[in-house]
C-alpha cells in the first residue's frame, strides 16, 4: 500500500504538469518538429515509467488477491462503514476500591516519620499496569507531603534514557537554568547547589536500571538536609540494588474491586444492569488477571457492545484473548483492545508509538500527522481535521490514550508504557525510536517511520543511501541536522525538525514531491528557498517561533493543497500577494495584517489585506496580528459565513510608552467591525484592544451562541466589560489587565443589549471558570437592580481573583446562588471579609489579602489555605473543614482561631483537623493554573 501511495502521488504530479503544459498560453505550436519534439521526450519517458510501475503493481495485487481467496477464504473485502464516536466517562483506577486509600495513608505516614533522614528510599513495585504510578501520584500530591518539603521533583525514567536529558529535566523541575552544552558533571553540580541545605521529595517513576540512582543521582542529592526518594519499578532486584528501606508491593485487583472498576469505566449506573452481568463480569476480571489497565481497556471494548449476556460472551470467546505471537504481558485484554478497534483507528493508534515513553502528546500535532499520513477518512460536510479530532477522542475514551487532566478539553495526553509497547510491537520493522546512530543498515528496507529522542546527530555517514522512510520526527532538542537529509529521504511525507539545529533549507527541498508536513518550529532558519513552491502536495507548513525569519518566499501562494500555515511569534514583515488563493487553508496563525490596499506594481507587502480572508472558506482556526494596520473595507462579513471557524485570535500591537490617539481608537474599532464572527465560533481571544469600547457584536447571542472560551487580555482602554452574561454556552471567561475598569455590574449580564429580553434571566448559564487578574482600579462588583427572577452563575465551579487591590466586597449572589461552587482563590485582593458562602465545597485559598479580617459561615469547604493575611483575626463556622494550610508568617494571628476550628471539627466529625505549614510558598503559588 505504501508503493501504491507513491505511484498515485507521482501520477498526480505528472498529470498536473500535463494540464499546465496544455493551457492556451503554454501552447504556442502544435508542431513536433525540432526542439518541440525533443522537449516532449522526457515527459513521454516519465509517463512510460509510471505506466510500468502501475502494471507491475497490479500484477502483485492480483497475486495477493488470489492467495487470499485460496488460502484465507477472503472474498469481497470492503471497508466497514465508519460509526459515530461513542463517548463514555473517563474513570481512573484510584476511584474504586479502598485499598489504594489505605496504602496511600500508610505510606504517607511512613514518609513523614522518616522526614529528618538525609536520604530515605521507598520502593513501590508491581507488574506493569497494576497502578504503581497512580499510587505514587497520590503520594506526590498529598497535602501533607506538599507542605513539608522545600523541593518536589517528579521524573519519568524510561527504559532507554539519556543521562544529560534526565539531569536537565530535574533542573527544569527545580527552576534552575542550564546551558545546552553542559556536561553530566556540570549539571550535577547545579543540582547539588539547588538542593543544598534544603529538603526534597523525589519520585523516580518506572525505573528499569538501578544505575539511574546509584551512579547518576545519588551524589548530587546527598547534600540536602532531608530527602525522601520514592521509586516505582517492576523489578524487585532494581529496588534492592538502589537500597530501599521499605518495599511496598501493589497487588492485583480483587474480583469484586475489578468488577466495580469495569462497570464504572463504562459509565453504567443502573443497578439492574450491574446485577444481571455480575457473573460474566467476574469471569472477564479473571481473564484480565486483576490488572487495572487490562480491565479499563476491556471496559472500553464492552462499552461499544450492547449490555447483554450474549454480546459479552462473544467478546470473551474472541480469538484475540489467545494470541500467542506476542510477549506475554501484551496478550489477552491489551491485544483485544487493539483487535477491536475499527480499521480507521488502528493506524492512528500505532502512530502514537513514535513518541517517547511518558511524552505528553498534543492533540493538534497528532491530528495533523494522521492527516498527512493519509489515515483519516473524508466525510461529507466535515473538514478532515474535525474527523481526525473525533479519532483522537475515541482513542481517549477507549483508554488507549491517557488524558492530561490539567487541560479542560483533554488536548494533551500520554500513552501507558504497556500500551505503547504493544503499538511498537505491532508496528514491527516499520518503526524506529531512539538514537539513529544505533540503526543498522539492513533495517532500512522496511523502515517507514523514524522518531529521534536521543543523540546529537541525525544520521551517521553509514546511512547516506536513499530510503523509503515516510515520517521523520524529533523530540530531541538541539539535534544537529545535516542538509543532506533532504536527499536521503525522497519519499518523506512528514518532516518534523522542531527545535533542531539547522542552518538553512537548501533548494533541493523542492524535489520532495511527496512531502505533506514540514515543521520548522523553533529553528534558526533565516529564509525559505523559492523552490518550496514545487511542494504541491504540502498540507502543513509550520514556521512558528522562527526568530530569524522575516520574509516568506513569493512562491508560497502556489502551495495549492496547504491546509495549515503557522507563523505565530515569527517576526514576518514581508509577505507575497495572494494568500487568498490557498482555498484549502483552514489553520492560519500569525496572519500579519498589512497597511493599506495592495499596490499591483509590487509583489511583496508588510502584511495581507483583510479582504483576502473572504477567499478562504474553510478557515477553522485563525490568528491575526497587527490589526491596528488594517485597511477599512466595505463589508462586515469577512468571517460570518465561515461555517468551520472554531478558534479566533485577535492581536493588536501594544504601545509600551506612547498613548493611542483618538484616530487610532476609531481605526481599531472599524477594523474589529469587519471581523464579525460566525455563529459556530467556540473560542475567542482578544489581545491589546485599545479602543474605549468593545465592538457591538461582542456579547451578542446572535453571533456568539456557540462560544465556550473567551479571553480578554490587556484591553487597557475599555472602561466597561462587554455584555456577555447571556451567552448560552460560555464555560470559561478570563479578564487580564483591564486597567480602566472601575466597576463590574448589571450591564455585564447583557439583558437587552443585542439579546432577547426576558422576565426570567439566567446570567452566565453555563460558566464554570471565571478568572479576573491585574485590575488595579476595580472597586465595585455588584448586580444592583436586577430584573425579576434573575439567577446568577448557576454552574460556576472556580473563581480566581488576583491583583485587584481596591475590590473590597464580593457580590452576595456568589454565596447564595452559585450552587456548584467548588473553589475560590483570592490573591492580593482588598477584600475585607468573606462570609456566607453556603455552597463553596472544596478549596478556599487566600494570599496577600492584607485587609481581610474575617472568614465566616462557609459550612461546606474542606480545605483552607492562608498566606500573608496579617489582620485575619476571626475564622469560624467552617464545620466541614478537613485541612488547614498556613504559611510560617501566619502562626501568631492564627493562634486566635485555630483552637476553635479544631474543636468544631472534633465535635462534628470526631476527627482531628490536619494543619500544615508552607515552607515552599513559591512552589505552592505556582500550583494555580489558568
Amino acid at each position: 500500500m505504501y508503493e501504491a501511495d507513491d505511484i498515485i502521488d507521482m501520477a498526480k504530479l505528472e498529470g498536473n504538469k500535463s494540464l499546465a503544459d496544455h493551457r492556451p498560453s503554454a501552447r504556442k505550436s502544435t508542431s513536433f518538429a525540432g526542439s518541440s519534439f525533443c522537449s516532449c521526450l522526457p515527459n513521454i519517458k516519465r509517463r512510460h515509467e509510471i505506466a510500468v510501475q502501475v502494471r507491475n503493481f497490479n500484477i502483485k495485487l492480483e497475486k495477493i488477491s488470489k492467495l487470499g481467496e485460496r488460502f484465507l477464504k477472503i472474498q469481497n473485502m470492503q471497508p466497514k462503514e465508519a460509526h459515530k464516536v461513542k463517548t463514555w466517562q473517563l474513570v481512573e483506577p484510584n476511584l474504586v476500591g479502598k485499598e489504594i486509600l489505605h496504602d496511600c495513608r500508610k505510606l504517607t505516614e511512613m514518609i513523614l516519620s522518616n522526614y529528618g533522614k538525609t536520604s530515605y528510599k521507598l520502593g513501590i513495585v508491581g507488574t506493569g499496569g497494576v497502578g504503581k504510578t497512580t499510587l505514587a501520584q497520590k503520594l506526590y500530591n498529598d497535602h501533607k507531603i506538599k507542605g513539608k518539603f522545600s523541593k518536589q521533583v517528579w521524573i519519568c525514567v524510561s527504559q532507554v534514557y539519556s543521562a544529560i536529558d534526565l539531569l536537565k529535566e530535574i533542573l527544569r523541575n527545580l527552576d534552575v537554568q542550564y546551558g545546552h552544552d553542559e556536561t553530566v558533571g556540570e549539571l550535577s553540580v547545579k543540582i547539588t547547589a539547588a538542593i543544598q541545605h534544603k529538603s526534597f521529595f523525589l519520585v523516580l517513576d518506572d525505573i528499569w536500571h538501578h544505575e539511574v540512582w546509584t551512579n547518576l543521582l545519588r551524589t548530587p542529592f546527598c547534600n540536602a538536609t532531608a530527602g525522601i526518594v520514592v521509586i516505582t519499578t517492576r523489578n524487585d532486584t532494581v529496588a534492592r540494588a538502589i537500597g530501599v528501606e521499605y518495599m511496598h508491593r501493589v497487588d492485583l485487583m480483587s474480583p469484586e474491586v475489578g468488577w466495580e472498576l469495569l462497570w464504572k469505566s463504562m459509565d453504567t449506573i443502573e443497578d439492574t444492569e450491574v446485577q444481571n452481568l455480575n457473573d460474566i463480569g467476574l469471569e472477564i476480571i479473571r481473564l484480565c488477571g486483576g490488572l487495572p489497565l487490562a480491565i479499563k481497556v476491556t471496559a472500553s471494548v464492552l462499552a461499544t457492545k450492547d449490555r447483554n449476556l450474549n454480546k459479552w460472551r462473544k467478546v470473551i470467546n474472541k480469538s484475540a484473548w489467545s494470541m500467542i505471537k506476542l510477549p506475554i504481558e501484551l496478550r489477552g485484554a491489551l491485544y483485544l483492545s487493539y483487535d477491536e478497534l475499527p480499521q480507521y483507528l488502528k493506524q492512528c493508534f500505532l502512530y502514537c508509538a513514535l513518541y517517547p515513553e511518558d511524552y505528553r502528546m498534543h492533540r493538534d500535532d497528532l491530528v495533523r500527522c494522521w492527516i498527512a499520513e493519509g489515515f483519516v477518512q473524508e466525510q461529507e460536510e466535515q473538514l478532515v481535521e474535525d474527523t481526525a479530532e473525533e479519532y483522537y477522542y475515541e482513542l481517549l475514551y477507549r483508554n488507549l490514550l491517557q488524558p492530561d487532566p490539567n487541560f479542560l478539553d483533554y488536548s494533551r495526553c500520554k500513552m501507558h508504557d504497556l500500551i505503547r509497547k504493544l503499538a511498537q510491537h505491532l508496528s514491527g520493522e516499520e518503526l524506529f525510536c531512539g538514537d539513529p546512530q544505533s540503526l543498522e543498515v539492513k533495517s532500512f528496507t522496511k523502515l517507514r517511520r523514524i522518531s529521534i529522542f536521543l543523540g546529537k546527530e541525525l544520521l551517521s555517514g553509514a546511512h547516506k543511501e536513499q530510503t523509503g522512510v515516510r515520517t521523520l520526527t524529533t523530540t530531541c532538542k538541539e539535534l544537529k541536522v545535516d542538509n543532506t537529509i533532504f536527499k536521503r529521504f525522497p519519499k518523506i511525507r512528514i518532516l518534523d525538525l522542531t527545535g533542531s539545529i539547522i542552518q538553512c533549507i537548501p533548494d533541493c527541498i523542492g524535489s520532495l514531491i511527496y512531502l505533506r508536513l514540514l515543521d520548522l518550529d523553533g529553528t534558526d532558519i533565516a529564509y525559505l528557498p523559492e523552490s518550496i513552491c514545487c511542494l504541491t502536495n504540502l498540507q502543513i507548513l509550520n514556521l512558528e517561533r522562527c526568530d530569524s525569519l522575516h520574509n516568506l518566499p513569493s512562491g508560497i501562494t502556489k502551495l495549492c493543497n496547504l491546509r495549515r500555515l503557522g507563523l505565530r511569534t515569527t517576526p514576518i514583515n514581508k509577505v507575497p500577494n495572494g494568500i487568498g488563493r490557498l482555498s484549502f487553508l483552514n489553520d492560519l496563525e500569525g496572519f500579519p495584517v498589512g497597511g493599506g490596499y495592495y499596490d499591483n506594481s509590487t509583489r511583496m507587502h508588510d502584511g495581507w489585506n483583510l479582504e483576502e480572508l473572504g477567499h478562504l472558506p474553510n478557515l477553522r482556526k485563525l490568528g491575526m496580528i497587527n490589526l491596528e494596520k488594517a485597511a477599512h473595507g466595505r463589508t462586515c462579513s469577512l468571517l460570518t459565513e465561515k461555517k468551520y471557524l472554531k478558534k479566533l485570535y485577535l492581536h493588536c500591537t501594544e504601545h509600551s510608552n506612547e498613548t493611542y490617539s483618538r484616530e487610532d481608537a476609531i481605526n481599531i474599532e472599524r477594523s474589529f467591525m469587519q471581523l464579525v464572527p460566525p455563529h459556530n465560533l467556540e473560542e475567542l481571544h482578544i489581545f491589546g484592544f485599545f479602543s474605549s469600547k468593545y465592538p457591538s457584536w461582542l456579547g451578542s447571542t446572535t453571533y456568539l451562541s456557540s462560544l465556550k472560551f473567551m479571553n480578554l487580555i490587556n484591553c487597557k482602554s475599555c472602561v466597561h466589560l462587554p455584555p456577555i452574561g447571556q451567552l448560552p454556552n460560555l464555560k470559561y471567561f478570563k479578564i487580564n489587565g483591564a486597567t480602566s475598569v472601575t466597576k463590574i455590574g448589571h450591564p455585564l449580564v447583557g439583558c437587552g443589549v443585542g439579546n432577547p429580553v426576558s422576565t426570567e434571566v439566567v446570567a452566565f448559564p453555563k460558566l464554570e471558570t471565571l478568572v479576573i487578574k491585574n485590575m488595579p482600579n476595580w472597586e465595585e462588583w455588584t448586580f444592583a437592580a436586577p430584573p425579576p427572577k434573575m439567577q446568577l452563575l448557576p454552574r460556576l465551579k472556580k473563581l480566581y481573583l488576583e491583583c485587584c487591590p481596591k475590590l473590597i466586597v464580593l457580590p452576595w449572589q456568589l454565596g447564595q446562588e452559585a450552587t456548584r461552587f467548588e473553589e475560590l482563590q483570592l490573591r492580593h485582593v482588598g477584600i475585607l471579609n468573606l462570609m456566607n458562602f453556603s455552597f463553596l465545597s472544596e478549596i478556599l485559598l487566600i494570599s496577600g489579602c492584607n485587609s481581610l479580617d474575617r472568614v465566616s459561615n462557609i459550612p461546606q469547604v474542606r480545605r483552607l489555605r492562608v498566606r500573608h493575611c496579617p489582620k485575619l483575626i476571626r475564622v469560624e463556622e467552617l464545620g466541614n473543614l478537613e485541612q488547614l494550610w498556613l504559611d510560617e508568617g501566619m502562626q501568631e494571628v492564627s493562634s486566635l482561631w485555630v483552637p476553635g476550628l479544631k474543636q468544631l471539627r472534633q465535635q462534628l466529625h470526631g476527627e482531628d483537623l490536619d494543619i500544615c505549614t508552607w515552607p515552599n510558598q513559591d512552589a505552592l503559588m505556582r500550583e494555580h493554573k489558568d
